[in-house]
């Protein structure tokens, strides 16, 4: 995934209509743009431990010179957001001072002005699943991440892991609902988080609090689908937008809605770099 990529290709065509309408008012209207970016499998390259995975090499340079050039860069994640920006690297790096990272699936929210994080208090059924899940999940080969405001219990590791998330999104799906949370699943993990926030209300909330003339968002992960419906919702209500997906073999289902498909966070890097060019 490192090495250097050609400085400047083609901007893909967008698939659709409604995509090339966003691509076209985008770049007419740059000032206006709101860039709304996944971290891990769009920014970063998906790894077997979480807490290893870094943005790609060239992922800082790219944002760096399309951030200036656009209303706003917003870092969607189901991450913690503090995680995401020391796994970015986003802390003080040039050209991006106004960055925003919604952290949380948006229940958290971290600027680049500040440097602080902003959250609500806690869900308490967090605290409850946390300690019932090792019996649970006794003997299964999975792994737990502990979020804070949420757990995720990743089959990666797992004999079989295909076979190991399906025969436990039925008991966690129990578990979450039983506390009031509900269950995410993704690329071979399944998380227990709160209700009432996803990609898409953040995405949106933050559309509308800058008021952007156009949206782009760039994702890879079921959780990422909140965030494609936003878009549509945003489009039919006269807001361009363009559907990225960080393409891989594990989803499909983003390839299948997307205006753009990339090849992961390379070609989502290449795409950034490639919009700064275009914009000039």
């Amino acid at each position: 995934m490192s090495g250097t990529m050609p400085a400047s290709q083609p901007l893909p065509p967008p698939a659709t209509k409604a995509g090339q309408e966003g691509l076209d008012a985008l770049l007419a209207h740059p000032g206006t743009a709101l860039i709304g970016l996944d971290f891990d499998g769009t920014l970063a390259p998906i790894v077997a431990d979480p807490e290893r995975a870094r943005a790609h090499p060239e992922a800082l340079s790219a944002l760096a010179a399309l951030a200036p050039k656009v209303a706003a860069v917003a870092v969607v994640t189901g991450r913690p957001a503090e995680v995401a920006v020391r796994n970015g690297g986003f802390a003080g790096a040039p050209g991006l001072e106004h960055l925003v990272v919604l952290g949380h699936y948006g229940a958290e929210r971290w600027d680049a002005r500040s440097g602080e994080v902003t959250a609500p208090d806690p869900h308490p059924g967090v605290e409850a699943v946390r300690a019932e899940l090792p019996g649970l999940l006794e003997g299964s080969g999975t792994w737990v991440e502990d979020k804070g405001r949420a757990v995720a219990v990743h089959t990666r590791r797992a004999a079989d892991p295909q076979a190991a998330f399906d025969a436990l999104r039925a008991p966690l799906t129990d578990l979450a609902t039983r506390h009031g949370l509900i269950v995410e699943p993704g690329r071979m993990v399944l998380e227990l988080r709160p209700p009432g926030m996803d990609k898409g209300v953040a995405l949106t909330g933050f559309a509308r609090e800058i008021d952007a003339g156009s949206v782009l968002y760039a994702g890879d992960d079921l959780g990422d689908l909140p965030a494609y419906a936003a878009v549509d919702e945003l489009r039919s209500d006269g807001t361009p937008g363009l559907l990225v997906c960080s393409g891989s073999d594990e989803v499909t289902a983003l390839r299948e809605r997307a205006d753009v498909v990339v090849d992961g966070p390379q070609g989502v890097v290449r795409l950034l770099r490639d919009l700064a060019d275009r914009i000039g």
